[in-house]
């Protein structure tokens, strides 16, 4: 039995938590200000814990505070998640689809696909939330997401199964004052002493590793300089003079003046991404959406190579 009185008191913490200050807290929930202290203080009574250090300059979370903070927001999540299901449900609507998506995918291949979806379910409710690639196959696991649009190669899992939508090849972004930066194409060993502004691994673990394996595969061990969590930031870092940097060359266009894009001779090859799902959970949905995309022209012919399989570019 779902104990609301418990609910509404967890979603008076997680106000007062994230405004720092119960007189404002009180204000964003439309109350008065004693009764919010009073209703505290009953839920700290009832966990048999202080989850507020109270003084004049507001209201800071107690370490038990900060430590369930967490979970009460993930529970704050799910609570939105079904009432929007339950508000579709009651509406006559055919559902909600919750998609975790990179900023990448969020700006060339989303839209479509909604638009797309969204013609064939004119009632389906689409919920986007920005992820990192790290976080796609866990947000998948939990059930958090229905749909993970991310820079994912290679097995991912025994229930996730995954779509290879865009690949690109890699060129090398170089400050224009480069001594390779009037070269028509380059290559990957002449690289070897270079100083490099590298996609955190902690960000796209596949990724990163990838762009290791292709410089091993060069005969050499990449030195970096600077981990950054995106590719425009690895662009950035290369106007400011910080190091050069191997990207997808479709992202030539958010370069600066200062910066300068050029092919390697080897073709390397990246998914730049995937769609990725879990086959634990039956979702027809999920079903349909996995099926516009694989028929869509968004999606490339085969199966897009690992970074480490290259072939000499013989143009």
């Amino acid at each position: 039995m779902i104990n609301f009185r418990l609910v509404r008191h967890l979603w008076l913490f997680l106000a007062v938590a994230e405004e720092e200050h119960f007189g404002r807290a009180a204000q964003r929930l439309g109350m008065s200000q004693p009764p919010l202290t009073e209703q505290i203080q009953v839920l700290e009574q009832a966990l048999k814990v202080k989850l507020f250090e109270r003084g004049r300059h507001g209201a800071k979370l107690t370490q038990v505070g900060a430590a369930i903070l967490p979970a009460v927001r993930k529970f704050a999540e799910q609570l939105e998640r079904l009432e929007l299901a339950v508000q579709e449900a009651t509406q006559g609507n055919s559902g909600v689809l919750t998609i975790g998506a990179i900023a990448s995918a969020m700006i060339d291949t989303l839209p479509p696909f909604i638009e797309h979806l969204k013609a064939q379910f004119p009632q389906l409710t689409v919920s986007v939330k920005e992820i990192d690639s790290v976080e796609a196959v866990p947000a998948l696991e939990r059930g958090d997401i229905d749909l993970a649009f991310a820079r994912l190669e290679g097995e991912q899992g025994p229930s996730i199964q995954s779509l290879a939508l865009k690949q690109d090849r890699l060129a090398v972004a170089l400050p224009k004052t480069h001594r390779f930066a009037e070269l028509p194409r380059v290559r990957l060993a002449s690289l070897a002493d270079e100083a490099f502004v590298m996609f955190s691994r902690h960000f796209s673990p596949n990724y990163y590793d990838s762009i290791i394996a292709t410089c091993r595969g060069a005969g050499f061990s990449p030195r970096v300089l600077h981990e950054v969590r995106s590719v425009a930031s690895q662009i950035a870092f290369v106007g400011c003079g910080q190091g050069i940097a191997l990207v997808p060359d479709s992202l030539k266009k958010l370069a600066a003046d200062n910066v300068v894009f050029r092919p390697l001779k080897e073709a390397v090859t990246v998914v730049t991404t995937a769609v990725a799902w879990s086959t634990e959970r039956a979702n027809p949905i999920v079903d349909t959406a996995v099926e516009t995309l694989s028929r869509s022209r968004m999606v490339q012919v085969g199966k897009a190579p690992a970074a480490r399989k290259r072939r000499t570019d013989r143009a």
